[in-house]
């Protein structure tokens, strides 16, 4: 089976609270690393794997972030930009949300955080498995030593997922594999975003749909993602990643 992938969401509506002034009058996914914004290495990277039209969820500071996609469109003609406005900040879920009509009719589609770099052979890699393979909902998973930052991914090892718990507790995960920010879909997870309440933080959390999807029984499998990874969520994190990420070769 081969699942045609035209477009890609990509959530850039949150500030990056910890990161303090870097982020007073730019939002994360535009800060610069390796000579280009976060977001710009993504988007950069998907599009070499064929996906060329590219929907970007905006909030803090949105108009920064639909002035960049202006301006990466004009130097980019061979795709399509669409910025869509989160007029809420509701968290990850409320943001996917925004991103339906963008989505709509499609079979299946990539998606995930707009502020997080990755070892640029991760991507390809999981665009082929979310062509591929069989699946409800696709998601990208990386080691750390403890994931109570993110999502700790409990995995089975057929690499079906069979838990997320969002955000634990410094040391109390059991599993040292961590959400990595990037997922496939078809329109199914819709209709799990829409069955989401407000979590403690008072967001709606996309982990928290997912989960909904596992305790239905639906497949949600999980592919490895190898090498650099960062959330770049502390200033020291930013820093780290100006050091150890390479700028992205031109064509």
């Amino acid at each position: 089976m081969t699942v045609q992938i035209r477009k890609a969401v990509l959530l850039a509506a949150g500030r990056g609270a910890r990161l303090g002034e870097l982020t007073a009058k730019i939002p994360k996914p535009l800060l610069e690393i390796a000579g280009a914004p976060v977001i710009a290495h993504i988007v950069q990277v998907l599009e070499r794997t064929g996906i060329r039209e590219f929907g970007i969820v905006a909030g803090y500071l949105a108009e920064r972030v639909e002035e960049w996609c202006r301006a990466h469109v004009a130097s980019n003609p061979h795709i399509m930009i669409t910025p869509i406005r989160q007029l809420e900040l509701s968290g990850t879920g409320g943001a996917m949300r925004a991103a339906q009509p963008f989505l709509a009719g499609e079979e299946r589609f990539v998606f995930g955080w707009g502020d997080i770099l990755m070892d640029r052979a991760n991507y390809p890699r999981f665009v082929e498995h979310a062509r591929h393979d069989e699946f409800d909902l696709l998601l990208a998973a990386n080691r750390v030593k403890d994931p109570f930052r993110g999502a700790a991914v409990y995995i089975a090892p057929d690499l079906r997922v069979e838990r997320l718990d969002e955000k634990p507790a410094a040391g109390t995960a059991k599993t040292d594999w961590n959400n990595a920010g990037l997922f496939s879909a078809g329109q199914c997870l819709f209709d799990y975003l829409k069955r989401l309440e407000r979590s403690e933080r008072g967001e709606y959390e996309l982990p928290l749909a997912i989960s909904l999807m596992i305790a239905d029984g639906l497949v949600v499998r999980a592919v490895e993602m190898r090498g650099f990874w960062s959330d770049i969520g502390t200033p020291a994190d930013v820093e780290a990643a100006r050091a150890l990420f390479k700028p992205m070769r031109t064509r």
